[in-house]
């Protein structure tokens, strides 16, 4: 069997890094984890080639040379995974999909010959049985949830590295918590469920083996689900897989009570994490209770980012507008809220309901939905009715994008953020695309660009104030370069 594991485009959103990619001559942000994990629960005999469109495209000598198609995807990639679907079809190739988008909007692909739904570790195996047996079903779901232990490394040899910014691993799947607006309970479940530390440890080695030797992300939807764990066994033996190694570093996605635990704090920055998404979400208590975001009430959320970037953490925020207790208030309290904390990379989007949530229902009982969402976070877009009207929440929410993201707010955040942050030592390799970059940088932002008074304003100030960050000071400009033509693109 020939098989192909095909990656629909991803949109140009925030977190393509789409435009911030072209100073270090990268063509995608991180490869397709799920399509890499994949090819490794796939019979070892077939074989197996990897087509992520964001890297090249899929031609007709790859599809003349395939016995079938495996698709995946998130909902943002809803159109382009169509596109390919449909294409595929036209090829008479069979097309076999699974994944986030696949799994809650299964009933909108109709061309999909199967349909491989919640956890491939589960039903992927009862599909590959009937196949085998020659009477394969149209769909295949569960509701069971599968132990990690089960699932093998992906397969990096499908990948050439040197396309990638960062490498994607993942530890657990689940959160313990329950805000509505969220669909990974809906998918994964409460209780996070975790590898082995040796599992990632062989991850890791497969990496090094190929050559990597730059970030890597792990894509937990809340990384501390399991502190006991983290702290006994897997922290502990990614420090002790660091050493004597060059470049590595980690980042992750967890919840705000992370500042509560200091332990765990440094266990992270011993083991190489220097950076951390947080769904921040909003400083309105009505909004956090409305949402059931329980973690982030009753609590300084500022000096909680504080806390975590003096630590070592650069914290990436996530936040919403839109929620029923929202009022005209909210975008200024947004904008003060981010440029105080210092919070470089600040994802801001309309609240938006996906399917299989509380939101969802809620919302659909009350007869606010509109269409589908969008899985874009910060286009502008929204399938509910708020209750401010859609008017004066869009009116708003381009206000508070217009002023974080102007060039004088942004790299004033970027001194407030560098003020604070003490990174950890990571010993990295001589880099020269981005050292490359770095001069790109001067072309771009500091002769072409309108915004290069405040570009070379940032780099003599950091050179003055904090010259060890200096290289962090450069990639924060790239990225404000990034988040403007974003902007630009879905709002200005």
């Amino acid at each position: 069997m020939k098989v192909l594991l095909v990656y629909p485009e991803f949109p140009d959103t925030f977190w393509s890094f789409k435009h911030a990619l072209k100073f270090i001559r990268k063509k995608s942000s991180t490869p397709p984890l799920g399509l890499l994990t994949i090819g490794a629960l796939l019979p070892s005999e077939w074989e197996k080639r990897l087509i992520d469109l964001n890297v090249r495209p899929l031609t007709n000598k790859h599809l003349d040379w395939a016995d079938m198609v495996f698709i995946s995807g998130m909902t943002i990639q809803r159109d382009p995974a169509k596109r390919v679907i449909s294409r595929c079809k036209g090829a008479g190739i069979p097309v076999v999909a699974g994944g986030p988008l696949f799994t809650i909007e299964y009933d909108q692909f109709d061309e999909v010959d199967h349909l491989i739904l919640n956890e491939a570790e589960i039903t992927l195996p009862e599909f590959l049985n009937d196949l085998d047996q020659g009477k394969p079903q149209r769909i295949y779901t569960t509701d069971d949830y599968p132990n990690l232990s089960r699932t093998p490394p992906p397969l990096w040899s499908l990948l050439n590295l040197n396309h990638y910014d960062t490498m994607p691993l993942q530890f657990s799947r689940g959160c313990p918590f329950n805000c509505d607006f969220c669909n990974v309970t809906a998918l994964l479940g409460h209780r996070p469920r975790t590898k082995k530390a040796e599992q990632i440890l062989v991850e890791l080695d497969g990496l090094y083996k190929r050559g990597w030797r730059s970030s890597v992300f792990f894509v937990d939807d809340n990384f501390i689900g399991n502190k006991r764990y983290l702290k006994e066994e897997l922290l502990p033996a990614l420090a002790r897989w660091r050493k004597g190694k060059i470049g590595f570093s980690f980042h992750t996605e967890a919840s705000i009570n992370l500042a509560d635990d200091d332990e765990l704090i440094q266990l992270m920055v011993k083991a190489g994490f220097n950076k951390v998404f947080i769904g921040i979400e909003t400083p309105s208590k009505a909004s956090l209770e409305e949402c059931n975001k329980s973690q982030n009430v009753n609590r300084n959320l500022v000096q909680d980012v504080k806390h975590l970037q003096r630590s070592g953490l650069e914290v990436q925020g996530g936040f919403i507008v839109g929620f029923d207790s929202d009022n005209q208030s909210i975008f200024q309290r947004q904008v003060d809220f981010i440029q105080i904390s210092g919070i470089v990379t600040a994802m801001v989007g309309l609240l938006q309901a996906p399917p299989g949530t509380k939101l969802y229902d809620r919302l659909k009982k009350e007869n606010r939905l509109s269409g589908d969402m969008s899985g874009d976070n910060v286009d502008g877009s929204t399938n509910i009715i708020p209750l401010m009207g859609i008017d004066k929440l869009r009116q708003g929410y381009r206000h508070l994008m217009e002023q974080i993201y102007t060039p004088s707010q942004f790299y004033q955040r970027v001194k407030t953020f560098l003020q604070e942050y003490h990174p950890p030592k990571i010993k990295a390799p001589l880099n020269w695309q981005r050292i490359m970059a770095f001069f790109r940088s001067i072309y771009h932002l500091g002769i072409v660009n309108q915004e290069r008074r405040h570009y070379w304003d940032l780099l003599f100030w950091t050179l003055r104030e904090r010259p060890a960050l200096f290289s962090t000071a450069v990639t924060m400009a790239i990225y404000g370069y990034h988040f403007n033509k974003i902007c630009e693109l879905h709002i200005f």
